[in-house]
């Protein structure tokens, strides 16, 4: 297969017209001249998105802990540009987590998007700023936890969220730092604490500005201290809803487009109807992209990455080139698969999507190699 007359997104993070090249599921070369060209005139060529922080779509979820969810999860993921995927589990007990983590690691990756890895979103989180989470379930950090689940999925557990300023926090982050990426979330700390947490080995900010204290100039709480560290990434969600399109724009100049990683947070309405549905057992109503528990609080996005990236572009000023960079390079990255994805390079996965120049509409998806 070769793709033909496309503007494709390279490492260097731009734009450049020539011909793309597959073999069986990967990238190569040169042509291997079996024939199959496809036109991509008028489109722009970009790797497979991958989202590292959503929760579910089309009426499932990833907490319902089985491979059926997964699989209608991933098949959906894959319709819309994402080709890789770490969904997010929720603060539960560890009973029903181990049940998830089971079914991930059992999951065949047989189609849609491809399951790398889980994000690990709760229960070592603060119940003051639990959001969306059921605060039923709140554990303090538990380093033997922790390696029960990630030894039930198989060791695939990318990413676990933790709130610095709990009991045992910082123990927790000192022993696992060198074995899976911490994330501060659902956190009430100041600014002391949680630089004292990535000073200890965090280095990820989940959900940036949302369950967490906010930026003022006397009170520059985490997302001060994250900013200002120069290793530590965080993740942003351009739905429209949860982040002003100014505050949006002040982070990409506060992080630059080499530290944001852009998620959907997205759970089962996505991609359904408007009507009642659920999030870690707890009641949520959907209204357009806006979710939101019984209290009104905001439970997650309705919005897929591709459409985020799309409103990111079209409502909020980024360039197409960070937000590109920041929804299939950065994730990648993070979640140590960049070898493998995130990049339309010889030797990685033929996971590439097609967009419309002019609407960055959809035009093709192109998974391990296949056009779909």
């Amino acid at each position: 297969m070769k793709i033909i007359n496309a503007k494709v997104f390279t490492e260097d993070n731009v734009f450049v017209e020539k011909e793309i090249y597959v073999d069986n599921d990967r990238i190569v070369d040169a042509d291997n001249g079996d024939g199959m060209v496809i036109d991509g005139a008028g489109c722009y060529a970009i790797p497979g998105l991958t989202d590292i922080h959503f929760h579910g779509c089309v009426g499932y979820d990833f907490c319902d802990g089985t491979t059926e969810a997964i699989t209608k999860m991933a098949k959906y993921e894959a319709s819309i540009g994402v080709t890789t995927m770490v969904p997010a589990t929720m603060t539960l007990s560890e009973e029903q987590l181990t049940k998830v983590c089971q079914a991930a690691k059992e999951y065949d990756n047989a189609e849609g998007a491809i399951l790398c890895g889980i994000n690990m979103e709760g229960p070592f989180i603060a119940e003051s700023k639990k959001g969306a989470q059921n605060g039923k379930y709140i554990h303090k950090p538990d380093a033997a936890m922790f390696d029960r689940l990630n030894k039930a999925s198989g060791n695939m557990v990318k990413l676990i969220a933790i709130a610095p300023e709990v009991e045992g926090a910082m123990d927790f982050i000192e022993k696992k730092k060198d074995e899976v990426v911490l994330s501060i979330a659902h956190t009430a700390c100041d600014y002391a604490i949680a630089k004292e947490a990535l000073e200890h080995g965090a280095s990820h900010m989940t959900h940036l500005y949302n369950a967490m204290n906010p930026l003022t100039h006397r009170a520059p709480g985490p997302i001060g201290a994250a900013a200002e560290n120069a290793t530590c990434e965080a993740e942003l969600i351009c739905d429209g809803v949860h982040i002003h399109p100014a505050v949006v724009k002040a982070t990409f100049q506060m992080f630059s487009d080499n530290r944001m990683i852009m998620i959907s947070d997205s759970m089962m309405a996505t991609g359904m109807p408007d009507g009642k549905y659920a999030l870690g057992g707890q009641a949520v109503d959907v209204k357009g992209n806006l979710a939101t528990l019984a209290d009104g609080t905001i439970a997650g996005s309705a919005t897929n990455l591709m459409d985020c990236v799309r409103t990111a572009v079209q409502k909020m000023g980024i360039p197409l080139e960070s937000a590109i960079k920041c929804a299939a390079v950065n994730p990648a990255k993070s979640v140590k698969i960049y070898d493998k994805y995130g990049s339309i390079t010889p030797g990685k996965v033929a996971n590439i999507v097609l967009l419309n120049q002019k609407d960055l509409s959809l035009n093709k998806v192109i998974l391990k190699g296949m056009a779909q």
